[in-house]
């Protein structure tokens, strides 16, 4: 160990109280962790230092000893030493690397967890505007893993079980001792299941899951949108050997709809009108996404683009009684295919129309005609 001040190791004060230290620990033995820093010899002895004044100021009395008699008190003729006190690092340390360095070796210690739940899914499903509007129940089909019937997920033949794991005693976890400190790693013999199959059931390999089809119930509440996912909890992926049974997740699309047009809750419908039914006004039956007619009121002089709205006539909205309003955009239908007669009446209208017929066009040409004037002078 160096002779550096271990207070300036960990980078604290020394009335720093334990949780500074535990935080300064924590953040410099991430730095400087050899697996963040392979080969790098300088990282790796920093990172023994680090351990070392940490494992000492953490203990109460070693910490007493030390400020009171420097790194004397570490040394076999010391006041620790003569304790038979000093630097123990394996006991303690394998908490605190669990914590930290999870990432590096598989996660936390599991004890007798065993194996991790299975996989979970995904299931694509397109539905209608209407579906989204007014709910649905419907069934699907999905291939997955399920518990194997013939040895109940245990992996092992009829009338065996599994063995308990000769490596890592049934705990799934194996420790070594590297250097000064002590690593804790998934089970190599028993891939952290705790138990071994010494004879594998014949209709599952020893896994304790088979293929099949499965036919599911789902439930497609209304007022859902394009993206909305539900989750139906344990019908993914069996686990292996009778662990839990990962998630089953249904990602829902909108299918785009031949009349209406979806944003959030309100809908929108695009209906052509007539030229006279726009100057005169009359009434339209418009179709609604309940699957009614709704009659919609055009006041005469009805430009087009202009937009009516009918309240709560829109798509439900998730988890809610309330739904959203439906909006009617007009377009005006110029006339084509005229006979003789309908030509000479349009233009018997025209001349005798003027402003107050058609105020924007004549107004827009009159100014055009003042900025023509203007040009010429």
């Amino acid at each position: 160990m160096s002779n550096r001040d271990l207070y300036d190791v960990l980078g604290v004060a020394r009335d720093a109280d334990e949780a500074t230290l535990k935080k300064a620990y924590r953040k410099l033995a991430m730095e400087l962790h050899p697996d963040r820093n392979p080969g790098d010899k300088n990282a790796e002895a920093k990172f023994k230092e680090v351990n070392a004044a940490y494992g000492a100021l953490k203990d109460p009395d070693k910490r007493a000893a030390y400020d009171r008699f420097g790194h004397a008190a570490f040394e076999g003729g010391g006041p620790a030493g003569a304790g038979g006190q000093g630097f123990d690092f394996g006991s303690g340390f394998a908490d605190i690397f669990d914590e930290m360095f999870g990432e590096f070796t598989g996660g936390g210690r599991r004890g007798d967890e065993g194996s991790s739940h299975g996989s979970d899914l995904r299931y694509n499903m397109e539905i209608s505007l209407e579906d989204a509007y007014k709910g649905r129940k419907t069934t699907i089909r999905v291939p997955t893993s399920v518990t194997c019937k013939s040895c109940s997920g245990s992996g092992a033949k009829s009338g065996t079980k599994p063995a308990i794991c000769g490596t890592c005693h049934g705990r799934g976890r194996v420790r070594a001792t590297q250097g000064f400190f002590t690593v804790e790693r998934t089970c190599p013999g028993c891939n952290g299941a705790g138990k071994v199959i010494l004879d594998p059931c014949g209709n599952c390999g020893g896994t304790g899951r088979t293929q099949k089809e499965r036919t599911l119930s789902v439930t497609i509440p209304p007022g859902v949108d394009d993206g909305t996912r539900i989750r139906l909890p344990g019908e993914g992926e069996a686990g292996m050997r009778g662990a839990p049974a990962g998630d089953l997740y249904i990602f829902l699309s909108v299918t785009p709809h031949r009349f209406f047009q979806r944003d959030s809750a309100d809908i929108y419908c695009r209906v052509p009108i007539s030229m006279t039914t726009a100057a005169l006004g009359g009434t339209v039956e418009v179709p609604t996404v309940e699957g009614t007619r709704a009659r919609v009121n055009v006041p005469s002089g009805t430009q087009p683009g202009a937009q009516f709205r009918l309240r709560n006539k829109g798509m439900s909205i998730l988890r809610s009684k309330s739904r959203g309003d439906m909006y009617i955009e007009v377009a005006v239908e110029t006339p084509r295919k005229l006979t003789k007669k309908q030509q000479e009446l349009l233009r018997e209208f025209d001349a005798t129309g003027g402003r107050d017929t058609s105020p924007d066009s004549e107004g827009f040409f009159s100014k055009v005609k003042e900025l023509w004037e203007d040009l010429k002078d």
